[in-house]
């Protein structure tokens, strides 16, 4: 049997580093409940990222779900059906209103001219989406919340690692939401975290991801429990360490799809953003006018055994979870319709050999 070229692989320490950092927890049989690894992953994370407040997460839908919630939102959400589920999905199960904003061909994100005719006075706030590693246009968006005094809140989950000028992905909007799991550029095995400088929404968070406990006989707020266990803050203090050195891998591999992709009739690649430094989290092609189609790549390189995937397909407001709703039009959004009927995000990891991104490249164009 051929070896399996996955669409992507999780990044691992070396054993031995994983576990020296867990060697402390069997001394103080200190498993969950944001003890010391929660912290110090905590505190790492702002320090990396140079945002004032970082609060983690069983996982980045929970993490979305936490933001809505605490910022007592009730009405309709700006937001863009390319994407997965998680996020529109967690506007609803929030009992908000998802409202479907188109995205542009550039890059994949929130179409900023597309978004003041969809604000009613029923509209809280805009989430919009980083897609693939790429950044929304934040400055655009900054500007028409501030001029109709709504929320920013980003579904960062693909940007860990990104900056813009300078600035972490982090930073933008009134919170940002990372995930942070085994299949993203930055692992802590599952997880997720939510990034702000609003120091009320410290206890606020806090309570809903812990029960609203504030102490042994006292319980403040009717809060769930999303917390992060101590083994996974202690994997993501590991992969921290080697965050740049993954990047810097991808980028390899990312590069040598450029060379063999770049120039094709009929593929169409992402483009780099002015003043970003990316994270290569994806490398999608959008098949459009090629000598084969986006679903018969697919199966080519499925005889191959290469996996690649269809990423986003379909677009959450065609989900079948949604059929017959209001609002849930796929053909109001044509173009993240057509993006996702045709694109294909092939395999990247910081594993990834460039003898294997060739041997993908010339099943792709052969």
């Amino acid at each position: 049997m051929e070896k399996l070229i996955n669409v992507t692989r999780s990044s691992l320490p070396e054993f031995e580093e994983f576990c020296r950092e867990i060697a402390p927890i069997w001394e103080s049989r200190w498993l969950t409940n944001m003890g010391e690894k929660h912290k110090a992953l905590q505190k790492a994370l702002e320090e990396r990222m140079d945002v004032p407040h970082v609060t983690l997460y069983t996982n980045g839908h929970l993490a979305l779900e936490n933001m809505i919630e605490a910022l007592s939102l009730k009405g309709e959400i700006i937001t863009t059906p390319y994407t997965f589920a998680s996020t529109t999905h967690a506007i609803v199960r929030c009992g908000c209103t998802p409202v479907f904003c188109d995205v542009n061909e550039d890059d994949y994100t929130m179409d900023v001219t597309k978004i003041e005719s969809l604000i009613t006075d029923k509209t809280v706030a805009i989430m919009p989406v980083h897609v693939y590693g790429s950044l929304c246009d934040t400055d655009a968006i900054a500007d028409i919340a501030k001029k109709h005094g709504l929320y920013v809140l980003y579904d960062a989950a693909h940007a860990f690692g990104v900056k813009k000028d300078g600035v972490d992905a982090g930073c933008f909007g009134d919170v940002s939401m990372f995930s942070f799991h085994a299949t993203k550029v930055f692992n802590t095995i599952e997880g997720g975290a939510l990034c702000y400088a609003n120091d009320g929404l410290v206890t606020r968070l806090n309570d809903i991801k812990n029960f609203g406990i504030h102490g042994p006989e006292s319980v403040q707020y009717v809060g769930g429990n999303a917390k992060m266990n101590e083994f996974c803050a202690a994997m993501g203090l590991c992969n921290l360490r080697h965050l740049d050195e993954e990047i810097a891998k991808r980028k390899i591999a990312s590069d040598r799809y450029d060379g063999h992709l770049s120039g094709v009739a009929g593929l169409r690649l992402r483009q780099p953003q002015k003043g970003v430094s990316p994270n290569y989290a994806y490398y999608p092609v959008i098949f459009d006018g090629y000598k084969y189609s986006r679903d018969q790549v697919f199966e080519k390189l499925a005889a191959e055994n290469i996996i690649a995937r269809k990423y986003f397909y379909p677009i959450t407001n065609s989900f079948d979870c949604y059929k017959g709703l209001e609002g849930f039009d796929p053909d109001a959004t044509p173009v993240a319709k057509r993006l996702s009927e045709n694109v294909l995000t092939l395999p990247m990891y910081a594993g990834l050999s460039v003898e294997e991104v060739d041997e993908i490249c010339r099943i792709i164009l052969e």
